[in-house]
Parts: C-alpha cells; structure tokens; sequence
C-alpha cells in the first residue's frame, strides 16, 4: 500500500483536529504504518523520530513490549466493566500507587477519560465541594498564557485568544491572572503580587485557581520559576481558594521530577493527569484530591450533594493496565536518573541556537525544550516550513507557531537525540 492511497482515503471523511483542512491540498498527510522505540514509519519504509512523543504521551516509546504484553493479558481477562457499583483490580491499583507517589495528603481518585474530562471533574468537584459547604462560588481563576483543553469547561479557564474569541457566548465564567513573566524569582513574586490584588477583590467568588505548574506547554512552552507555584499556593490558602494543579503534560518525569509541583513543595487540592500515564497507549485520566474535599460529598442519600459527573469508560480495565505497567517501568528501571542525564544531553545540544540571529530565546525544564524564534509574521506559517524541512530529513516535530519544540520519548538514545536537534538547527538556519 502506498502512502497516497492512504491519505486520499482519510481526506474522503476524516476531519483532523488542530488542523486547517486546506492546508493538505499543499502539505500532505503523514499516514504511519507502525512505530517502535522513538520511531515512526510510514507506507513506503520513511522513518521519523518522533520528536514530540506524539502529543506528548509516548513515554517510553511505540510499541512498547512491557506494556503491550500488560494490555494484551488484561484483554484476555477482561476489557470493560462500569465502575459505578462495580470494581475491578487494575482500577483499585493503580489508584493506590498514584495516591502513594502523589504529593502528601492526596489521598482519594477519580477516574476520567482525558485530558479535558480530567479537568472539567476538577473544575465541577471543586465548585459542588463549596456548595456543600455552604458557599456559592461561581467563578474560576486560571493563569494569562493558559491552555487546559478544548471542552467548555476547560475552554474558559484557559487564555487562548482565538477561542475565547469564537466561543466567548458559550463559555462558563472565568477570570485570568499574570502568569510570570519569565523564569526569574523576581517575575514569580511580581506575579504572585497581582495575584493576591485579585484574591482580596474577589476571592470570595472563585472557586478555584487552575494552574500548569513550571510549562505552560500549549502556550508557546512558557516556562516559570517554582517560586510562583509556592507563593499562589499559600494565597489561596489564604482566601479559602481551591489550588488546581494541571500535570497533564508536565506529570509523569517530564520537567525532572515526578511531578513538577514537587520542585515548589506544594500539595494542590485537585492533581490533574493524563497522557503520559498509560504511556500512550490508551485513554484514560485520573484526578486526585483530599480527604478534605471528599468529605464534603459523603453523607446519607441527599441527591444534590452528591458529584455529578460520570463516563460510559471511566476506569476502564485496558487503560488502568496500561497505566500501572508504565509505574512498574518508573519502578524497575529508574526513569528519573536516567532522565537526568538525557536532561544534560539535551542543554548541550541547545547550546548553538543561541547563536543563530533569528532566535529569540532557548528555554528548557527538565525533558521540555523550546526555541522561540522572532522576525516572523503569522502567515508566513514558519511552523509548516519547519515541519517540511525536517520531516524531510527523518525528524517529526510540530512547532507551535514561531516556537520548535522538543519533548521526546524518555528511552531516546543519545545519537537520536543529536540527530532530533541538530536537524531543527539547520530547519532554523535555513528560513
């Protein structure tokens, strides 16, 4: 089969997400047969590493055979069953060990199926955990710069102009606060002061602040000093505000520890995760809370206190395999170490795009690199220029607008990682 047939099958009936459709009448699709390790092949035998890990949720790779055998026995013993009423292993688990790796005193779980759902859980669970304490507060705070989904609820507690700008009429209420500025202690404390200008105005509203701790990463990978996470924290501590930590795309290792509100010592009230946890393989997503906050739902039968939310594969068996063999890795093999050392592979690879004239700033946290370039209008779609030219030479990337971005597997070996880098470098020299 070739790759042509593929893609004029897909373009027959598929509508792809975060695409302009238009743009494969120049540009065309990439149909992938198979992957293993960091790398993706297509119809024709073309290889790409994939420098992105696939939206961020190939920890260790493709086809991985640990987790592959994992889902394949969970298939043979069972694949589903609802978790209203029922249970089953793999679920109570794997929420022990996110509870026991978790940050102190998030000690209860619930199950979703994405990213998305994962925060709208958050957001809805933190709004009726008020409510039952006899408070109405109806609005949301989250970061400037901020992304958390595509779904209503996580749609309006981000700051993406383009879809505030469509979707305004439709979305729940929500307010913004500066997020830092840049890395520096001192952008964390200025940060932090507006945010406390905003707490003493009208912290008696807010339900909630949602924050993505150190990477803001579908905001252009803004980065932040954990400072900022700390000081946020104790303001909302202050003002009886739910702090929401999103660790969807930072958990799991990706900014050098576990789970990045580990570098400011925080213990959020709701933990969001998802994509890395099953290592890519399945959907699934978990949030996790206090005791506090669980509680408050727990009582003799009143239907309007108990939480609203619920989906057909919540919990689903094949998922939370997944999931817990990718724990078992993190286990046995020392992710963590090992990342540290691609961590100082990868600073040293960064090292020379400073240098280029049309980069503006080289920024990295932990397995997370970002190199912003400047000069450029958004219609020269530099992205799609830079996606073209190193798809070309074997390397898969997706560039946020005028930023090349890396977050690769975690089993990426240092050639691969050369070869990932050295090629966005000539795609930048060559604009």
């Amino acid at each position: 089969m070739k790759n042509s047939e593929v893609t004029e099958r897909d373009l027959a009936h598929i509508w792809h997400p975060c695409t302009q459709m238009k743009d494969h009448e120049r540009l065309p699709l990439v149909p992938v047969r198979s992957g293993r390790g960091v790398w993706l092949e297509d119809f024709e035998g073309n290889r790409f590493i994939d420098g992105i890990s696939s939206w961020w949720v190939n920890l260790f790779g493709h086809a991985h055979p640990y987790i592959t055998r994992k889902l394949s026995e969970q298939a043979a013993t069972l694949e589903h069953v609802l978790l209203a009423g029922f249970t089953h292993e793999p679920a109570v688990r794997l929420a022990e060990r996110l509870c026991r790796i978790a940050p102190g005193g998030l000690e209860k779980l619930f199950f979703a199926d994405n990213g998305s759902s994962a925060i709208e859980v958050a957001l809805k669970m933190s709004y009726h955990a008020h409510l039952n304490a006899g408070e109405r507060r109806p609005l949301f705070l989250s970061l400037t710069n901020s992304y958390h989904g595509e779904t209503i609820g996580a749609l309006s507690v981000g700051d993406v102009a383009l879809y505030k700008k469509t979707y305004e009429p439709i979305l729940i209420r929500s307010l913004q606060t500066p997020v830092p500025e840049d890395r520096s202690v001192e952008a964390a404390e200025n940060a932090a002061i507006a945010l406390e200008g905003i707490l003493k105005e009208r912290g008696g509203e807010i339900s909630a602040l949602i924050v993505e701790p150190l990477v803001q990463c579908a905001g252009y990978m803004h980065m932040y000093h954990p400072r900022y996470l700390s000081l946020a924290k104790k303001l909302c501590e202050a003002y009886g505000v739910h702090f929401i930590a999103d660790e969807i795309a930072v958990g799991f290792g990706r900014t050098g520890t576990m789970f990045a509100c580990e570098q400011a010592d925080v213990v959020p009230d709701f933990m969001c995760l998802s994509k890395g946890l099953t290592g890519g393989y399945m959907p699934l997503a978990a949030v996790l809370t206090t005791d506090e906050i669980y509680s408050r739902f727990y009582c003799d039968y009143l239907e309007y206190r108990a939480f609203l939310h619920s989906h057909s594969y919540t919990g689903n068996p094949l998922g939370c395999s997944c999931a817990n063999a990718v724990l078992d890795i993190f286990e046995t093999e020392n992710v963590l170490k090992s990342n540290r050392e691609k961590i100082r592979w990868m600073t040293e690879l960064l090292e020379p795009f400073g240098k280029l004239p049309n980069v503006r700033d080289v920024r990295q946290q932990g397995l997370i690199a970002a190199v912003e370039l400047k000069g450029y209008r958004p219609e020269e779609r530099v992205n799609l220029k830079l996606f073209d030219y190193c798809l070309k030479r074997g390397v898969f990337i997706r560039p946020l607008g005028h930023v090349l971005y890396f977050m690769p597997p975690y089993i990426i070996t240092k050639e691969e990682m050369a070869t990932m880098i050295e090629t966005a470098y000539d795609a930048i020299r060559s604009l």
